[in-house]
C-alpha cells in the first residue's frame, strides 16, 4: 500500500457495531454521573469515582507526552511510526481540562454523610493551617487560591507543550522543512524538565492530597512510571488496529511492534523498581506520617489489592514480555494490554479510594460510568484527530530510515 497526504476515515476499517460505541458511553455515563451528582448521598462517591477517571485517564495523556518528548530527544528511527499517535494522545490534555472543571467545583464542598458533615473530596480545605501542622507546612501549596492557579498553570503548560509539538509536527507534513525537527528537538529540551515537575506537582495536588499528611518524595515518579506503562499497552493496540485497519500499514514493521513492547518491559521493571522503593524507604524509617497510607491499604481487601499489584502489575506482565517473541505477537499483546488497562484500574483504586471504602476494595457501578464517560468523550475526539491528518508523519527526515531505507525512497515522492 503507497501512503497518500490524504487522511484516511478511520470508519473504513472498522466494524459498524463499533461505531457508535464512543457516543452509547458518553450517554450512559453523562446519565448515570448526573444521578451521582444529584443524589446527596451518592456525592462523595460521585467525586471519588470521577477522580480516578481522570486520574486513569490523564496518564494515558501525559504517556503520549512523554513519549512525544522522548522520541525528540533521542532522535529515535523506530518511534516515527507512532509519534502522531502520542502526539494526538497529547493534544487530549486540553480536553482533560475541561473535564477538570466538576472535580474543579466539588473540590471545597462537604455533604451530609451518616448523620453529619463530611469533605466531599479534599479534607485539608476544611481543616485550618493553625491547627494542622502538615497542612502549614504545604503552604502555599495546600490553600484553595492556590488550588486553582496551580491547576490552570498545569493544563496551561501540558496544552503549550503538546501543541508545540503537534503543530511543528503538522506543518512538516505540508513543508518537509528541517526546522520544524529542530523546532521540535529545542522544545523537548526545556519540555522534559518542565513535564517532570508539572507531573509531580499535578499528582500530589490532586490525589496526595486526599490525604494532605502524607509525604513521600517518589509520589511523582511512582505516578510517571504508572502513565508510561499502560501508554505502551495503549499505543501498542492502536498501532495494530490501525495498521490492520490500513492507516499505518505502511510505515509499521515487525521492528517498530517489537520496540514498542521493550518499551513495555523496561517500565514494567521501573514501575516495580519505583513502587518497592516508595514502600520499603517509608515502611523502615518508620515515620508516621508516611506509613499510614500503607497501613490504610493493608486493612481488608485492601491487602488482596496489594497482592494483586504485586502478581499481577509486574510479575505476569515481566514473565510474558520476557519472551522476545511474545512482545510482537498480537495474540498475546493484546489479552496483556486489556490485562494491563485492569491493573492500572487496580492502582488507581489503590491511590484514591481507601480515602472512602477503608474496609476494602469495592467497584461501585458509580467508577465504571465515569471510566465510560471519559473513555466516550476521548475516544471521540482522538478518533476526530485521526480522521483530519495522517496517522504518521509523513515528511519525517527519519522515516526511511525508520523502514530500513537510508537514502531517497518513493515514499518521499508521493507528498
Amino acid at each position: 500500500m503507497e501512503p497518500t497526504a490524504k487522511p484516511q476515515s478511520l470508519a473504513t476499517g472498522i466494524d459498524p457495531k463499533w461505531k457508535n460505541l464512543p457516543k452509547i458511553l458518553i450517554g450512559v455515563g453523562a446519565v448515570l454521573g448526573l444521578v451521582g451528582v444529584c443524589a446527596p448521598s451518592l456525592r462523595q462517591q460521585f467525586a471519588h469515582s470521577y477522580l480516578l477517571a481522570f486520574d486513569f485517564f490523564l496518564s494515558l495523556c501525559l504517556g503520549g507526552l512523554f513519549l512525544t518528548l522522548l522520541h525528540h530527544l533521542f532522535d529515535a528511527n523506530w518511534s516515527v511510526a507512532t509519534r502522531r499517535l502520542c502526539e494526538h494522545l497529547a493534544w487530549l490534555l486540553p480536553v482533560m481540562g475541561l473535564l477538570f472543571i466538576p472535580i474543579a467545583f466539588l473540590a471545597p464542598l462537604k455533604v451530609n454523610h451518616d448523620g453529619h458533615s463530611a469533605p466531599v473530596l479534599y479534607q485539608w480545605m476544611h481543616h485550618s493551617r493553625l491547627e494542622d501542622h502538615a497542612l502549614n507546612a504545604k503552604q502555599p501549596l495546600f490553600t484553595l487560591p492556590g488550588f486553582y492557579i496551580i491547576s490552570i498553570l498545569l493544563f496551561l503548560t501540558w496544552t503549550f507543550l503538546a501543541y508545540k509539538l503537534r503543530k511543528n509536527s503538522l506543518d512538516q507534513d505540508r513543508t518537509g522543512a528541517a526546522v520544524h525537527t529542530f523546532n521540535m528537538r529545542l522544545h523537548s529540551g526545556y519540555g522534559i524538565f518542565v513535564f517532570a515537575f508539572s507531573l509531580t506537582l499535578a499528582i500530589i495536588l490532586w490525589v496526595g492530597a486526599l490525604e494532605h499528611q502524607w509525604y513521600s518524595t517518589m509520589y511523582g515518579v511512582y505516578y510517571f512510571a504508572e502513565c508510561v506503562w499502560s501508554t505502551c499497552a495503549t499505543l501498542w493496540v492502536l498501532v495494530a488496529v490501525l495498521t490492520r485497519t490500513g492507516h499505518l500499514k505502511a510505515v509499521v514493521t515487525k521492528n517498530t511492534m517489537h520496540s514498542l513492547g521493550l518499551l513495555w518491559f523496561a517500565f514494567t521493571v521501573f514501575y516495580a523498581y519505583i513502587h518497592f522503593s516508595q514502600y520499603f524507604l517509608q515502611w523502615n524509617a518508620n515515620i508516621p506520617e508516611e506509613t499510614f497510607w500503607y497501613v490504610k491499604r493493608e486493612q481488608g481487601t485492601w491487602w488482596q489489592v496489594c497482592m494483586l499489584i504485586l502478581f499481577g502489575h509486574f510479575l505476569l506482565p515481566f514473565l510474558t514480555l520476557l519472551r522476545i517473541d511474545a512482545k510482537s505477537n498480537p495474540t498475546v499483546m493484546i489479552p496483556l494490554a486489556i490485562w494491563a488497562w485492569l491493573m492500572h484500574f487496580c492502582d488507581a483504586s489503590f491511590n484514591i479510594m481507601p480515602v472512602i471504602h477503608p474496609e476494602g476494595f469495592v467497584v461501585h457501578w458509580l467508577d465504571l460510568a465515569c471510566l465510560a464517560f471519559f473513555g466516550g468523550v476521548l475516544s471521540t475526539v482522538f478518533i476526530r484527530y485521526l480522521n483530519s491528518h495522517s496517522a504518521y508523519p509523513l515528511k519525517d527526515p527519519r522515516l526511511g530510515e525508520s523502514l530500513g531505507v537510508h537514502g531517497p525512497h518513493p515514499i518521499y515522492e508521493t507528498h
